[in-house]
Order: C-alpha cells, then sequence, then structure tokens
C-alpha cells in the first residue's frame, strides 16, 4: 500500500531535504528514522524533490510504502514524535503506480527578501540591507526567464543533467516598497539544482545596476558565461506548491500565506 504525506518544514537547522549516507541532520534522516520508530522496523521515504540546507518548504510531499494500512493515526503519532520544524498536514492513500516525485507536473517557488532589518523575518527572508534596486528592470529580467527553456547557465551542476529544459509556466516580482520586502515566485514542470537561488542571484545583479539587462539577456542565451554566479541566500527560498494531476492537496501552509502579505 502507498501513501503520500503531505508536510511542512522549516529547514534552517537542516543539511537539506535528502539523506547524505553518514549523519548529516536531514530531513529526510530524520522522518526515516521517526517512521521506523512507530513501526518498528525499517521504513524507507521517497521525496518529490530535494531542497539544499536552509531552505523551506511549506508544501512537501513524501511517499512510503507499507504491507498493510496502519491501525493507528499515523499523521497524530507522526506530528507528536517529530520536532516542532516539521509537520504532517495530511497522510493520503494513493495508488501504486502514483509517484510523489514523478507524478507531479508542477512545482512552484517562493523566494523572499526584505532590506530593512527584521528579527521576525530572519529564517523566512533573506536580508540584504540597504538594497538599492530598480524593480522595473528586475520585472524585466523576471519576463526574460519567463520566456527561457533552456536553464544550463541558471544551473549549479548542469553536467549532471542529460537535459536542461524546463517549461516555465509563471515568473513575477512582486514588490512593497513601504514593508521593504519583495517576493520572487516562479512556476516550472521540474528545477534544475540551485536554479531558483541563481535565478535571484542574477536579478539582483540587474536590479543592482551591476548587469545590464541586455547582459542577462546574453546570459540566458548562452552568449555569454559567468564563472562565478552565487546563488542567493537558502533562509529566503520555499518550495510552496506541487501540482499533481490524480491528488487535490489541501491547501493548509499558513506560514507562506502570511510571508505573502502585501506581496500579492
Amino acid at each position: 500500500m502507498r501513501y503520500f504525506i503531505h508536510l511542512g518544514y522549516d529547514g534552517s537547522n537542516y543539511r537539506g531535504w535528502q539523506r547524505q549516507g553518514e549523519t548529516h541532520n536531514t530531513v529526510q534522516e530524520l522522518i526515516e528514522k521517526t517512521l521506523s520508530r512507530i513501526f518498528k522496523k525499517e521504513v524507507s521515504v521517497y521525496g518529490c524533490g530535494r531542497t539544499d540546507a536552509g531552505v523551506h518548504a511549506s508544501q512537501y510531499v513524501i511517499q512510503i510504502n507499507l504491507d498493510e494500512a496502519p491501525v493507528f493515526d499515523l499523521k497524530f503519532r507522526l506530528n507528536k514524535s517529530l520536532p516542532d520544524d516539521i509537520a504532517v498536514f495530511e497522510i493520503i492513500e494513493v495508488k501504486e503506480n502514483e509517484h510523489c516525485r514523478h507524478g507531479a507536473i508542477e512545482r512552484t517557488y517562493d523566494y523572499f527578501i526584505h532590506w530593512n532589518k527584521d528579527p521576525l523575518l530572519f529564517r523566512y527572508s533573506s536580508f540584504y540591507e540597504d538594497l538599492a534596486l530598480d524593480f522595473d528592470l528586475m520585472k524585466k529580467a523576471a519576463a526574460l526567464i519567463l520566456e527561457t527553456s533552456d536553464f544550463k547557465p541558471l544551473c549549479k551542476q548542469p553536467n549532471a543533467y542529460k537535459s536542461t529544459l524546463c517549461q516555465i509556466s509563471n515568473c513575477e516580482l512582486f514588490v512593497n516598497e513601504d514593508q521593504g520586502r519583495l517576493r520572487f515566485t516562479i512556476t516550472a514542470n521540474r528545477f534544475l539544482r540551485g536554479m531558483v537561488r541563481i535565478c535571484v542571484f542574477f536579478l539582483l545583479e540587474v536590479g543592482s545596476g551591476k548587469m545590464t539587462l541586455k547582459q542577462f539577456e546574453a546570459v540566458l542565451n548562452q552568449e555569454e558565461d559567468l564563472i562565478e554566479k552565487l546563488p542567493a541566500y537558502p533562509n529566503g527560498l520555499f518550495l510552496s506548491r506541487i501540482k499533481y494531476p490524480f491528488l487535490e492537496l489541501t491547501d493548509s501552509h499558513k506560514l507562506i500565506k502570511m510571508l505573502k502579505a502585501g506581496l500579492d
């Protein structure tokens, strides 16, 4: 029997989602250990994607295979056993051929930036002090990303992929100057390693005047290469939505809604 577990996590204290062999305090490792204690046998977990160290997920889906249905409330047990920075929203029985990673047709990431120091935001929004940005230019740069299909220049490890093509269905920048905050959101059928944070890096380069819009377009068209591409800070990034053609997930991730206030 296959189950999807819909959850969310604060990635601040973890070395990312994916188990890394030895003990490295990853989300996957912690959940597998918790499930193995509950079921008193080894339980393997598969995730809908990978997030880097310090990156959050307000909507994330994992799958487990069980020999039989649990006779207890698994959601309750998990939430009691997992730390406060991981929350299970719902557990759904699915068909054996439905896969949490390969079955997803769309993923959305949101990236938050603030430029006025705020102790309530520091874990969930990247602080770039005294930013002087041209937001109109940044929005034009986001529009160029929307028109791009090959993301080899915006990938941390492009040689690790057979194909670097991605279908971007939405790419927008929302700015609230009164709040001193912005949100970059991007939706695609797939994402490459480091892609979203490198997108944000280039948006900041364009917005700050360190790179012209024409130069950024040349990078996207692979006419110009930048050896140094520094991904934006991890703490502002959220995997915020997973879409399946066979399943509607409950909209239960409240943190991302609070962060979006004024940035819609």
